[in-house]
């Protein structure tokens, strides 16, 4: 399982500047619309320092993280989703995405303030991106419901989702995207894609001074709230990106960051996403793997491979941080730290395991 994120805005943002810092691509970041033409996809390691540690604990040969894919598609603007801008082609290249980063601008640039005269305007901006994902929704529906009214004459058991689609068609008509709804039925709307039924975390960009002031960040966050919100400074975030990890630590630190942007979405995006990772080591690798919060052994096994779960015996777990207490997997076995779980155990975020199963 590998966490896909997909990256909108509108033009002038940062979203490209703050891609680069992410993942330390170099693609063009300029200030005019759509200098960011074809999508630009970066798979990115998440940060995970017990990696290292276990890796120097057991010799290993390789570290294999977890990863997170990034997907920075051109600004939108108004009427994207009626083609303007070419915006209905490249939200489709974020269809399959796990969730949505929207990058708000919440900072003044004279630069900027030359190619746009608009003043910075985050409820406006978050307004003109949740309309045009609405819209998108709104036609993806209405191009699937004729073919499934079809459908129904000869399987009327589909009459359900037919129903249960133009009930999504109402609400967005009305302005209300999906993922606003108490709960969505996930089956009947899997093969479409719908943008708003994805979770949405909102990346406000700020300047260095709101950076540090929690009642500024807390006024931005009012705006989107029940949804997540995080403020980086793209600015800075490309400043440290060269930096090594002391630097960087420091440099934010004097902001009053404790993580860079990097690792403050991959947080956020496995908080609202309900994931998790847990660990295998041994003198080959030391990895990561990521799964959903809930998930027992046999599932968590099955990521690795299907067979693994469909011949699950046991799995054979140590806490992390009682194994680096006891300096070693035979120190932590003589402890009597490590022990076999089966079939109902429900996968901690802290195990490191091994599997035992049999095909």
């Amino acid at each position: 399982m590998s966490l896909s994120i997909g990256i909108v805005g509108l033009p002038n943002v940062g979203k490209s500047t703050l891609f680069n810092a992410l993942t330390r691509a170099d693609i063009l970041a300029a200030n005019y619309p759509f200098a960011t033409i074809e999508p630009n996809t970066g798979i990115v390691p998440v940060p995970d320092e017990r990696l290292d540690t276990l890796q120097k604990m057991y010799s290993a040969e390789k570290i294999i993280p977890a990863t997170v894919t990034f997907v920075d598609i051109a600004g939108l603007v108004a009427g994207a989703s009626k083609g303007e801008g070419l915006g209905n082609k490249f939200l489709d290249n974020i269809r399959k995405t796990d969730a949505i980063v929207h990058v708000v601008r919440a900072f003044e640039n004279d630069d900027i303030l030359r190619h746009d005269e608009a003043p910075v305007n985050p409820r406006a901006d978050i307004d003109i991106i949740n309309t045009e994902l609405i819209l998108a929704d709104l036609q993806t529906i209405e191009k699937h419901l004729p073919k499934l009214q079809k459908e129904t004459k000869a399987k009327p058991a589909l009459r359900d989702t037919m129903t249960y689609l133009e009930s999504l068609q109402r609400h967005l008509s009305e302005g209300t995207p999906l993922s606003a709804l108490p709960s969505l039925d996930s089956e009947k709307i899997s093969d479409l894609h719908l943008l708003t039924a994805k979770p949405v975390i909102y990346a406000f960009n700020v300047d260095e001074n709101t950076l540090t002031s929690d009642t500024q960040k807390q006024t931005l966050s009012q705006l989107v709230a029940p949804a997540r919100s995080l403020f980086v400074c793209a600015k800075l975030e490309e400043e440290i990106k060269d930096l090594t990890t002391v630097e960087a630590t420091e440099l934010l630190e004097s902001y009053g960051v404790d993580e860079t942007g990097l690792q403050q979405l991959i947080h956020a995006a496995y908080d609202t996403l309900g994931l998790q990772s847990y660990l295998t080591a041994g003198q080959k690798e030391i990895r990561a793997w990521t799964i959903h919060k809930g998930d027992t052994a046999p599932q968590a096994a099955g990521v690795i491979h299907t067979d693994f779960e469909r011949g699950f015996i046991a799995a054979q777990i140590v806490n992390y941080d009682d194994l680096i207490a006891a300096g070693s997997e035979v120190a932590a076995k003589a402890a009597g730290k490590v022990r076999t779980e089966g079939k109902t155990y429900v996968m901690q975020p802290g195990d490191v395991v091994e599997f035992r199963f049999n095909v």
